[in-house]
């Protein structure tokens, strides 16, 4: 890729976040396993203690992808491969995670009652980024959630120096966004979560290395924006480290956890 023109950059704050990727059961209607995952399941996980935030990200079910067709990256999401939601979790520490621990357990037993699929990407604390693209008045009325896989043979360094160096420079000099968040993660290994009775498979050709939040005033600025010649260019610029993007319609973005405290009822 090549280096853009130096710009002023939006503030960013760092953070230590995983995100699950989920599927909902499929012997029972899909918006069951969704309204279970948002009514009782949330309430496990929102009790952990040491979160900063916990987000709930519900994905369309009509989700080909949103992404411009480029040649020789995959842009069309796999109906088999296609996610559901993401438990997007932050933690107050690298400790939280241990003071979690049993609550972690009850959801560890809860999973197998909404979601026949879970696969946990993780990154080390201060690689999820927050930038500050927009006034807290502004508010987010549109998203999509980009998934980006690794050419093989790229280096990790030549990859995430990519992602943080051009392509969100990039984007965050748009103007367009109202939310920007990145995540760049560990190699998936299983062991970190392996839920009862629930799989984890997750093909080494299939896994991803980094995400994106893009955060739009409405949907119609969103369509606008990845229908840009801005975009297009973006993505040819990252054939040569990137072999698949996947950016999701988010139907909603719910929020349990913020700021360190439950709130008595999620936020939109």
């Amino acid at each position: 890729m090549g280096t853009p023109p130096a710009t002023a950059q939006p503030q960013v704050t760092k953070h230590f976040t995983s995100s699950v990727l989920l599927w909902v059961r499929t012997e029972q209607a899909r918006q069951t396993g969704m309204d279970y995952w948002k009514g009782p399941h949330s309430g496990i996980i929102a009790a952990t203690p040491g979160l900063e935030e916990y987000r709930q990200i519900h994905l369309a079910e009509h989700n080909p992808g949103l992404w411009p067709a480029t040649t020789g990256v995959e842009t069309a999401i796999p109906a088999e491969r296609k996610i559901d939601g993401i438990a997007e979790v932050t933690f107050q520490s690298a400790l939280s995670p241990l003071k979690g621990r049993k609550q972690t357990a009850l959801a560890y037993k809860d999973e197998v009652n909404v979601f026949r699929r879970t696969l946990l990407y993780a990154g080390p604390p201060n690689t999820s980024r927050w930038y500050d693209v927009a006034s807290p008045a502004e508010t987010v009325g549109a998203r999509t959630v980009i998934y980006l896989r690794r050419r093989p043979g790229v280096r990790p360094g030549e990859f995430r120096r990519a992602v943080k160096k051009e392509l969100v420079p990039a984007l965050a000099d748009t103007g367009m966004l109202k939310e920007l968040r990145t995540q760049s993660f560990m190699p998936w290994i299983k062991k970190m979560w392996d839920t009862p009775r629930v799989a984890h498979d997750n093909p080494a050709d299939q896994r991803f290395h980094a995400s994106i939040i893009l955060g739009f005033a409405e949907p119609a600025a969103r369509a606008a924006f990845l229908s840009s010649p801005t975009v297009r260019n973006l993505s040819h610029q990252l054939k040569p480290v990137v072999s698949a993007i996947h950016a999701y319609d988010v139907e909603a973005a719910l929020t349990y956890v913020k700021s360190g405290r439950i709130l008595p009822h999620y936020k939109e």
